[in-house]
């Protein structure tokens, strides 16, 4: 079996400034890759948030680079509160089969760090994040001249399944969270979302400035197809033109008790390419994070444990094959 490699840094994004608004926006970001033949994988050093709450498999840290080539580039998008490293399971065995594959953390709507009410608020953030983490694996001197620009896909959870959508050239018309939209006060992670933002306007130039983007395009030509885990109820904030306009192909992948099941079929139903399934009838939407330790399971039932007709690992093989088709076809 050939060995994965991992390797993982930071750049900065000159042209935004962080939540604080005293230096660039920070994006954190890691890669599982093809390894060369005979190189050792160890457990590593860094493993997906909370600690001990996930399994992760081992990988060679800094390995090189597998045989010249050219090879495919596959780009993730974590959900809200979550982190890049819950693309782990995944990212291996895209890895394995011959892709490179990258993950950001996103800046203030990632568990590695405080949660910040702006990074929830302003999700269109997200795929200038996508966009400039192309940009810097593509020119990165482990990566560089390896990568084939036309095979590029993207692959987002939950929120990231929208920041996904909107770098296919979704244009977002209306927060979730502006007053009158009725979507609840906000997510399981910051339940007293909407209190900040009238705040946050009042305050915050930074805040300001980003809100003033809400309805920008994020499109981002490069990527040829996405794979949408659970995407998040802000899909419906997107105006349904831009939506019908995407034209390239996506397959929409959700849990049958998932409270944002309609959100999704709201989605597949306007995009003019999309495949559509139900994993599991009764799996709910943190079916798609990593497979639990106990500590985790204990820790955070919600997310860790799933229905006793729940496989999670076979969910997550029935996604792996479906994204092969996906980035294949």
């Amino acid at each position: 079996m050939m060995p994965i490699g991992f390797r993982h840094g930071r750049f900065t994004d000159a042209a935004r400034p962080n939540w604080n608004g005293d230096g660039p926006r920070p994006i954190d970001w890691f890669a599982w890759y093809p390894a060369k033949d005979g190189t050792a994988e160890t457990t590593l050093p860094v493993a997906p948030w909370p600690h001990g709450w996930f399994k992760a498999g081992p990988a060679a840290l800094d390995g090189p680079l597998a045989a010249d080539g050219l090879y495919p580039l596959v780009v993730y998008s974590h959900g809200t509160g979550c982190n890049g490293l819950h693309f782990e399971w995944l990212a291996r065995a895209l890895a394995a089969q011959g892709f490179i594959a990258v993950a950001v953390n996103h800046h203030g709507n990632s568990n590695a760090e405080p949660y910040r009410a702006e990074a929830f608020l302003c999700s269109w953030e997200r795929p200038r994040d996508i966009s400039l983490l192309i940009d810097d694996i593509v020119a990165d001197p482990g990566f560089a001249s390896r990568i084939d620009p036309d095979r590029i896909f993207a692959v987002g959870y939950s929120l990231g399944g929208v920041t996904a959508t909107a770098l296919l050239g979704a244009i977002m018309i209306r927060s979730p969270f502006a007053p009158g939209a009725n979507l609840g006060r906000g997510p399981r992670e910051f339940p007293d979302l909407v209190d900040h933002l009238p705040r946050l306007m009042e305050q915050s130039p930074v805040f300001r400035d980003s809100w003033a983007r809400m309805s920008a395009s994020y499109h981002d030509r490069r990527i040829k197809a996405a794979l949408l885990l659970a995407p998040g109820r802000s899909v419906q904030g997107f105006s349904e033109e831009s939506v019908a306009a995407i034209n390239v192909p996506t397959h929409i992948m959700v849990g049958g008790a998932d409270a944002l099941l309609p959100s999704a079929r709201w989605l597949h139903e306007r995009l003019p390419d999309s495949a559509f399934d139900v994993v599991a009838d009764d799996a709910g939407h943190y079916v798609f994070l990593p497979e639990s330790t106990e500590l985790g399971r204990s820790s955070d039932p919600a997310s860790c444990v799933d229905p006793a007709s729940v496989d999670r690992g076979k969910v997550h093989r029935t996604v792996v094959a479906a994204a092969l088709k996906l980035f294949t076809r």
